[in-house]
């Protein structure tokens, strides 16, 4: 599988009136081929079974390079996979070099779905992680609460994962002054995710900070609160 003969898959399919829905919608200046996402969920998925890591990340880093919307959403769900041998030190390095090219919370989104799956696999990388935190790119400094989102799912966590948490909520309550919509966006998810395994710390961090958020974030992360 060529780059070039995964793109014309991706081509093969597209639909110009969705694209054109789908540029307004996004409004960001890129090429659209007006995919769903179940149609870069199928064509991801065979190409993930049928591809060796390292022709994978080539695939995938070449897809991202083409600017298609479609194309870099194909890329990051080709990494998408909780378990890669023998080691995927070069899979956590492709995703950090896309950073910088966050524009959009879709394409972020779908990045943050791959990541999520390498912190979890080596939570060492948290180190780096914390580095996005004080980043001037608003889709990095974003990417550390989206990435960490694993963390809020454990409802009885071990202690090194309560001290996991303890830490990424230390980062979130740096970002409560943070004027940026996204910013306040994204320390809301992480709380109201929170809060569906361990309402009172959600409630305590609400507490202690949620006077600094905006309305609409502080609503947010309350939403599933008693």
């Amino acid at each position: 599988m060529t780059p070039q003969d995964a793109l014309a898959a991706l081509e093969a399919q597209a639909d110009p009136d969705r694209a054109a829905q789908m540029r307004a919608y996004h409004k960001i200046d890129r090429p659209y081929l007006g995919l769903s996402n179940e149609t870069c969920n199928v064509l991801a998925a065979e190409w993930r079974h049928a591809l060796p890591l390292d022709d994978r990340l080539s695939l995938a880093d070449a897809l991202w390079q083409t600017n298609i919307f479609e194309a870099r959403i194909t890329a990051a769900k080709l990494l998408v996979q909780a378990r890669i041998r023998p080691e995927d030190d070069s899979t956590w390095q492709l995703i950090q070099s896309w950073l910088p090219d966050f524009d959009s919370w879709a394409i972020a989104d779908a990045v943050a779905m791959a990541g999520q799956r390498r912190l979890t696999a080596d939570p060492s990388r948290l180190d780096t992680v914390e580095g996005w935190t004080t980043s001037e790119h608003l889709w990095t400094k974003r990417a550390a609460l989206v990435f960490t989102l694993p963390w809020t799912k454990q409802r009885h966590p071990k202690p090194e994962e309560t001290a996991t948490r303890e830490r990424i909520l230390g980062w979130a309550a740096t970002y409560t002054e943070d004027p940026e919509w996204f910013i306040q966006k994204a320390v809301a998810w992480w709380l109201r995710d929170l809060s569906k395994k361990d309402p009172e710390r959600t409630s305590a961090f609400l507490a202690e900070h949620g006077q600094k958020m905006k309305p609409f974030a502080r609503k947010e992360a309350a939403k599933y609160l008693p």
